[in-house]
């Protein structure tokens, strides 16, 4: 039997999640201290794999208004007086995240930014993750110690033992997961610090992370799992609702008021209108159980009680009772081929895995290949399926199954019965989500709202939190709201 090197089934991107995760060796300069050359280069050479782990660079104005906010808050840090000494990156990724490397690369996903209400708000999240780097974080942590943690990490997952939405093949995740409790509240302190230089309202650090434990909070609840489990910003950076008291007595304790600074509440409402929210159709939607990819013309369901993340090379799905990846692309060859393929990437070089007869059929039409291997992990063992179906034209996707041994394909054998292609009229039909920024106008009412965001359940709690109102609070006429609909 084969062992498994590392999880890559989390996503062919785990090896991009490693590198930012190393920390830098050594003690490194003091808290505030320029950027070196070390660091740039450092952070340069994980630039380009962060920007393709989270769909790219989101074009366009809202980019470019990021961009100016980011540097804006960025040069308080002391790390360089020149704003073009930073690279923020407004990522085009569904998820709620922001991170900061080395070398003075600032990043922050569009969903992230939508959830905000204020340019005081976004502006406090790069300070957070830009104050990680002004302190040197990642420098006090030891390499192989993080390296081990993230093997670890993977080897719980492929048992069994772990929790699959942890990481979920976000790259960030393995390096935020990496700082402690004392390093975060440092982190909130510094980003209040570049607030207040930068004429902010530092009670701005306090609402976003309000919002954020509050988005936690529903996601949870509109997956029907603990909000705990979430790969997301709130969730990997701990506690978010002991975060929200430390920095309101941060901002109190320094002489702030609500009205202290500015908000930028209209500029960033105004930046943000029209802005893409949720999944982009062009990397395939998530609506319900279903995947759907408008595009490559396919799509299918998963089981219920199972969650899926949509990244830019795959799909992660993952569930009480085993784990799947969905991939592929052009490739030539035969089926078996691809198959074969698959199990070379995951046994790594100089190993391979037996994985016994090649089964075939037809699913839906689709020419369809099966193989099966038991496989050791750690001191247990797990049964490892690819199923690969051919769509014609050099295009093969696949299913890559794990469960305990003993299980074949468990939980998966429905899920992977409802590959099937998409039609024209039915691919036509897949909208995005976009901002829609509107004024309330005399008689509007929260539900009335709410009722016109593009969701089929929980819109008015959606609604709620992407515009930070607490079961109390009215709208008044003038008012500006934000509203998630579809788009063309």
């Amino acid at each position: 039997m084969a062992k498994i090197r590392v999880l890559l089934l989390l996503t062919a991107s785990v090896a991009a999640g490693s590198c930012a995760g190393l920390p830098l060796p050594g003690s490194g300069p003091a808290p505030g201290e320029a950027i070196t050359q070390q660091e740039r280069q450092q952070g340069a050479r994980v630039h380009t794999q962060l920007l393709q782990q989270f769909g790219d660079v989101y074009s366009g104005s809202q980019s470019d208004y990021v961009v100016r906010v980011g540097q804006r808050i960025a040069v308080q840090s002391g790390l360089s007086n020149a704003q073009n000494d930073f690279t923020v990156s407004l990522l085009n990724s569904p998820v709620h995240n922001a991170f900061a490397l080395p070398g003075g690369y600032v990043y922050i996903t569009r969903n992230l930014v939508g959830l905000m209400n204020s340019e005081a708000e976004l502006a406090s999240v790069m300070g957070h993750e830009v104050g990680h780097v002004a302190a040197r974080h990642s420098s006090r942590r030891q390499s192989t110690n993080t390296i081990g943690q993230i093997l670890a990490v993977g080897l719980g997952i492929l048992t069994g033992s772990g929790d699959l939405a942890n990481l979920a093949g976000q790259a960030a995740q393995l390096y935020t997961l990496r700082y402690s409790r004392s390093q975060e509240y440092e982190a909130d302190e510094l980003g209040i610090t570049y607030l207040t230089r930068a004429n902010y309202n530092p009670f701005a650090a306090a609402d976003m992370l309000s919002s954020l434990a509050s988005q936690t909070s529903l996601d949870a609840r509109v997956a029907g799992r603990n909000a705990r489990s979430l790969p997301e910003w709130a969730s990997t950076h701990p506690d978010p609702a002991a975060r929200v008291s430390r920095a309101r007595a941060e901002a109190t304790e320094r002489g702030a008021t609500p009205a202290t600074g500015t908000s930028g509440r209209d500029a960033f409402l105004d930046a943000i209108d029209g802005m893409l929210y949720d999944d982009d159709p062009a990397q395939g939607v998530i609506e319900g159980n279903t995947f759907r990819h408008p595009d490559l013309r396919l799509q299918f369901t998963v089981p219920q009680g199972y969650t899926m993340q949509n990244g830019t090379t795959a799909v992660v799905v993952t569930g009480p009772n085993g784990q799947a990846q969905f991939g592929g692309g052009n490739m030539q060859g035969s089926l078996t081929d691809h198959i074969d393929r698959v199990f070379r990437e995951l046994a790594g070089d100089n190993r391979r895995i037996d994985y016994g007869n090649v089964r075939t059929a037809r699913i839906n039409g689709l020419p369809v290949a099966q193989a099966s291997a038991r496989l050791a992990s750690g001191s247990s063992q797990i049964d490892v399926t690819v199923t690969a179906y051919d769509f014609g034209s050099n295009r093969k996707y696949h299913f890559l199954t794990v469960t305990r041994a003993g299980q074949g394909i468990g939980p998966f054998g429905s899920m992977l019965n409802s590959v099937s292609r998409l039609s024209s009229s039915e691919a036509a039909a897949i909208r995005p989500r976009v901002i829609d920024v509107v004024t309330v106008r005399r008689g509007d009412t929260i539900s009335g709202l709410a009722s016109r965001m593009a969701y089929r359940s929980y819109r008015e709690e959606r609604f709620r939190v992407l515009n930070a109102l607490g079961s109390g609070d009215v709208l008044q006429a003038g008012d500006r709201v934000k509203l998630v609909v579809y788009g063309r």
